[in-house]
């Protein structure tokens, strides 16, 4: 039989489990709705941690180039990130129509002319050396003509200024007209043109020593025409050819190939170069620094043989 006591106790234990259901209950609701809404649409898309995994916009690439080669230039958006880009492939720009074959006057352009520029005066100064029978890093051989002179390395330029004309003018007032033969290497400045004895001598007393100078490029009136030369040990599998007494300075040499015209590389002393032979004793192509072109055949592969052709470049 249960006791009054007894009884009550029954009672505050049934009170108390039913308190304890009640409070788990009130919990698990509001963990679901915790859930609920740490779920919802809204905040996955505000999300940190997604936005942050977004790639960043792509390296953009352009090519620009003030000669139409396409040097590429990497110039990356407001957001890309810094990793590195691979270049864009630059396309070769189209031949102009200046560019055909066939004898044509034109104004010189800087990529032909290089340093040494028509209708431009230089100054520095001219000194004196002895020329000897005239040859020199031209490479042009002795020469009985001995108004010459010896172009300082910077305007040289590997050998573009072989064979140039140029009007040299001192402060007296005198001048005498030169061919460029030889190299003057340092300490010559540029500007500096190193004279023959013999032309020197037509400016200044050549005790002097040392004058000041202006010169310009000229286009000399002149009835030789054009010869050519192979170097010594050329062979229809290595040769090296160069052109002798053209008026103008030379501004390229190409050779007939099975696969059309190639353009030989100069070397500083004055030859241009077929390393595999093609070409060679073939048909061959002149550009002077005009753009004029003369194609020359019939020129037969004999190693240190000056060959006169019919042809010379236009005065200018």
């Amino acid at each position: 039989m249960t006791t009054p006591r007894q009884a009550a106790r029954q009672r505050r234990h049934r009170s108390r489990r039913r308190l304890m259901r009640g409070a788990i209950s009130a919990l698990i609701s509001a963990g679901v709705l915790a859930y609920l809404v740490m779920a919802s649409p809204h905040d996955r898309d505000t999300d940190p941690g997604t936005a942050a995994s977004t790639p960043p916009a792509a390296t953009q690439v352009r090519a620009t180039a003030a000669d139409g080669t396409g040097t590429p230039t990497a110039t990356p958006s407001p957001t890309a990130s810094p990793t590195p880009t691979s270049a864009a492939t630059p396309t070769s720009a189209r031949p102009s129509p200046t560019d055909t074959p066939g004898p044509r006057q034109e104004l010189a352009t800087p990529s032909r002319a290089g340093r040494l520029q028509p209708d431009t005066t230089y100054r520095g100064v001219a000194t004196a050396y002895e020329a000897g029978d005239g040859d020199g890093a031209c490479l042009f051989g002795p020469s009985p003509d001995l108004m010459i002179a010896a172009m300082n390395t910077t305007d040289y330029e590997t050998s573009k200024a072989c064979g140039a004309y140029v009007l040299v003018r001192a402060v007296n007032g005198r001048s005498i007209t030169v061919r460029i033969t030889n190299e003057c290497p340092l300490p010559c400045a540029p500007g500096q043109l190193d004279l023959s004895r013999q032309a020197f001598a037509e400016l200044a007393d050549p005790k002097v020593g040392r004058i000041p100078i202006t010169w310009s490029l000229v286009s000399p009136s002149t009835s030789v025409t054009l010869s050519v030369r192979y170097k010594t040990g050329s062979s229809p599998h290595w040769c090296a050819l160069q052109a002798v007494d053209h008026r103008n300075p030379l501004a390229g040499l190409e050779v007939r190939t099975p696969g059309g015209w190639r353009q030989l590389s100069r070397t500083t002393y004055n030859y241009f170069v077929s390393a595999d032979g093609s070409g060679c004793g073939g048909t061959i192509r002149l550009t002077d620094i005009y753009g004029e072109q003369l194609t020359i055949d019939g020129i037969p592969l004999r190693p240190n043989v000056v060959q006169s052709t019919r042809v010379q470049f236009a005065r200018h």
